[in-house]
């Protein structure tokens, strides 16, 4: 048994199919199958099953590969950690993050940390919703997600930074615009551009409407929140978003208005990693910086490369 051995079954029990894995290390599918053989005849267990679209993992095999997961991921941030001891304050930071979330949440932050650690790069591996950055942060080589938070995640620790309140963004001329504030019951019955019920931003929004006893109409879906602005800006619809930081107010002459749902319960924002206190120096210098712009702050506290100079 090898640690390629553990990494290999992993990757196939996240990505179902042996032959996806063997196209991703560019391999055969028989030399992938080898490797899982080889774990059976140590453990003496089967570990997956073949199902008509894949393979499932066993029992022991879901056993396995939590197992095998947390200690691959411990070993590669200790090993992220020995390099960051080698070569001082260069390497890497890598941040799973939403298709906006770099533009809205992080651009001041970017251009604050480079300043400190020109060495440092920053890469940034985008996904769909905070369920893909959570499965990447887990199954990958990854510093950091940002996410909206939700419930309790195995494995994950996660860090609020910011509650964003929720707007209603309606076009200008739309009867709702000259509103200092919109009531929840407003929105009965009205069709809302809006993320999925099944994204957790979109999820914690729905499930926030029916716990007032509001029910929107059914509008148009769409997969972020830029799109939904964009879309109520143009007049094709109304859309419930939370008010994103660097979002341009809009004067009185543009095109679109943001009226407050106070009666809304503010959207929570923040940071992911497996182990907070097996992050590298510079991850965590990372994630200091951002919630330290967000916050206001000069100089974000708790730097811990920053303590060390």
């Amino acid at each position: 048994m090898t640690l390629d051995d553990l990494r290999v079954f992993v990757a196939v029990c996240r990505a179902g199919s042996l032959s996806a894995v063997a196209r991703e290390l560019t391999c055969t599918q028989s030399a992938v199958s080898q490797r899982v053989k080889r774990l059976e005849r140590e453990t003496g267990v089967s570990l997956l099953e073949r199902q008509a679209r894949g393979v499932v993992p066993t029992p022991a095999g879901r056993v396995l590969c939590e197992a095998a997961a947390d200690g691959i991921a411990g070993l590669d941030l200790a090993l992220r950690r020995l390099g960051d001891l080698v070569h001082g304050e260069s390497g890497s930071v890598r941040i799973t993050t939403g298709s906006t979330t770099v533009r809205h949440f992080m651009a001041g932050a970017i251009v604050s940390f480079r300043r400190r650690y020109p060495k440092v790069n920053l890469e940034f591996q985008t996904e769909s919703s905070s369920r893909g950055c959570l499965g990447a942060l887990i199954a990958g080589n990854l510093d950091l997600a940002w996410i909206t938070l939700g419930g309790p995640v195995r494995g994950v620790e996660q860090r609020p930074v910011a509650e964003l309140p929720w707007v209603l963004a309606v076009r200008a001329g739309d009867p709702l615009a000259a509103r200092s504030r919109v009531e929840v019951s407003d929105l009965a019955e009205i069709p809302l551009v809006r993320l999925p019920p099944n994204s957790t931003s979109g999820g914690q929004l729905h499930a926030a409407l029916a716990e007032l006893g509001v029910r929107a109409g059914s509008g148009t879906g769409v997969a972020d929140w830029d799109t939904a602005l964009l879309l109520a800006e143009l007049g094709l619809g109304r859309a419930v978003v939370p008010a994103l930081p660097g979002l341009p107010v809009p004067g009185d002459d543009g095109p679109l208005r943001l009226v407050p749902i106070p009666a809304l319960p503010p959207l929570p924002v923040g940071w992911a990693a497996r182990r907070w206190d097996a992050l590298p120096p510079l991850a965590r210098a990372f994630a200091d910086t951002v919630a330290g712009t967000l916050r206001g702050d000069a100089s974000p506290e708790g730097d811990p490369v920053a303590r060390r100079e």
